[in-house]
C-alpha cells in the first residue's frame, strides 16, 4: 500500500495501486459471465464444438449489446462450450484468479442451473464444478465464498420450483436463491412459491430488480419475495416512497456501473446515478455482474468510479464497508473486513 497523503495534496485522486488495495467483496457476480473469449474457444476445442466465429476478433467484435436481450443472445450461445464439471471448475477457478488480483476478499458467486440443465447438462454437474472451486477458494486465493443458485424469470417458474426441489434434495451446497435475466414482463410476484420455499428451508433470497424493470418490481421483491438485497435496482430513484423504504432499512443494492452502460440501462458512465444514490443514504455496493462482457472486472469498475466521479476514499470505503455489512458472512468473518477497510482509509485519505 502508498503511503499516507499529506496535507499538501488533499484532493489527488487515488492511484490505480490504491484502489487495488481496497479490501472488496462482490455480491453480484455472474459465473457465466465470467468466460473469457479464449477460455470459450480453448473449452469449445477441448469438447469438439464448432463455434459460429471465425476467430477471437471475430467473437469479441459481437460483444456490443443494444440492451439486455442482445446480451443474452450472445451469452447463452457461449455456454455452450461449458460441458463437463472440469469445464465448470476451470471457469470458476479463472474468476477467483481475477478476483484476488482485484483484491476481492469475499465473493457471492451466482450460477444460472437451468441455463445448462435446458442443454442436458446435469445439475450436480454444473453446480459441483462450481461448488468443489469456491470450497477451496479461501485455501487457493485467500478468499472467502459463497454460492447462490439464480432462476431464469423468462422460464416458467414450475421449472424454478423443480429445479430448487432438486437442488434441496441433494443438499447442494448453496447459500441462497436469486433471480435474473430478462426482468421486463416477468414480475418477481411470479416466483413467490419458489422463494417461500427457500426460505422454509433456511436459504438467503435476492432478486434482480429496478435495473430494467420498474420500481414496482423492487416493491415485489421485497414484499413478496422477502429478498435480503437488491440486484441492481437503480430505478429506486424513480419512487421517492422506495428510496425512504430502503434507506431506513439499509437494504443493500448490488449496482454495476459497466454493465448499467453497456446494456444502455444508462448512456454514459458520467449519466450514472451512483453518486446520487449514495447522496440518498441508499446502500449502494458495487460489483461486476458479467465482466467479461461488460469491459471490467471489479476493480475496474472501482477506478473508473475515481475517474468519472472524483470518488475518493471515503466514498469507495462506504461502498466497500456497505458490501461488506450485505454479505452474508457471520460476524466473526465480517468484522475483519470492517478492519481492514477502515485500516486502508486511514493510509490513503
Amino acid at each position: 500500500m502508498s503511503t499516507p497523503r499529506t496535507a499538501t495534496s488533499p484532493a489527488a485522486p487515488l492511484t490505480r495501486a490504491e484502489v487495488l488495495a481496497l479490501p472488496k467483496v462482490e455480491l453480484h457476480l455472474h459465473i457465466e459471465g465470467t468466460l473469457e473469449p479464449e477460455l470459450i474457444l480453448r473449452l469449445a476445442e477441448r469438447n469438439g464444438i464448432r463455434l459460429p466465429y471465425a476467430d477471437l476478433d471475430d467473437l469479441r467484435a459481437r460483444y456490443e449489446f443494444t440492451d439486455l436481450q442482445s446480451f443474452l443472445n450472445l451469452y447463452y450461445a457461449n455456454m455452450a462450450v461449458l460441458q463437463t464439471a472440469e469445464d465448470f471448475a476451470d471457469l470458476t477457478r479463472a474468476y477467483l484468479a481475477r478476483a484476488q488480483q482485484a483484491g476481492v476478499r469475499h465473493a457471492e458467486v451466482f450460477l444460472d442451473p437451468q441455463a445448462h440443465t435446458v442443454r442436458g447438462v446435469a445439475l450436480a454437474t454444473c453446480v459441483s464444478g462450481v461448488a468443489d472451486v469456491l470450497e477451496q477458494s479461501e485455501a487457493e486465493f485467500g478468499m472467502t465464498s459463497a454460492l447462490i443458485v439464480t432462476f431464469l424469470r423468462d422460464r416458467p417458474a414450475a421449472e424454478a420450483l423443480a429445479v430448487l426441489t432438486e437442488l434441496i434434495e441433494m443438499e447442494a451446497p448453496i447459500e441462497g436463491i436469486g433471480l435474473d435475466s430478462a426482468e421486463v414482463g416477468h414480475p418477481p410476484v411470479d416466483f413467490e412459491e419458489v422463494f417461500a420455499l427457500a426460505r422454509a428451508h433456511g436459504l438467503e433470497c435476492v432478486a434482480h430488480a429496478g435495473e430494467e424493470g420498474p420500481p414496482e418490481y423492487v416493491w415485489q421483491a421485497l414484499t413478496l419475495l422477502q429478498v435480503a438485497r437488491v440486484d441492481h435496482g437503480i430505478r429506486s430513484l424513480e419512487d421517492d416512497a422506495l428510496v425512504s423504504h430502503l434507506v431506513e432499512r439499509q437494504i443493500a443494492l448490488t449496482v454495476c456501473p459497466f454493465s448499467n452502460v453497456r446494456l444502455r440501462v444508462v448512456d454514459t458512465l458520467a449519466d450514472h446515478p451512483l453518486p446520487a444514490m449514495l447522496a440518498r443514504g441508499l446502500a449502494v455496493t458495487v460489483n461486476s455482474d458479467d465482466p467479461a462482457y461488460f469491459g471490467g472486472y471489479l476493480d475496474d469498475n472501482f477506478q473508473a468510479l475515481v475517474t468519472t466521479f472524483g470518488l475518493g476514499a471515503t466514498e469507495l470505503a462506504t461502498l466497500s464497508r456497505n458490501a461488506v455489512l450485505a454479505a452474508f458472512l457471520t460476524e466473526e468473518q465480517r468484522e475483519p473486513l470492517l478492519v481492514a477497510i477502515e485500516e486502508w482509509q486511514a493510509v490513503v485519505a
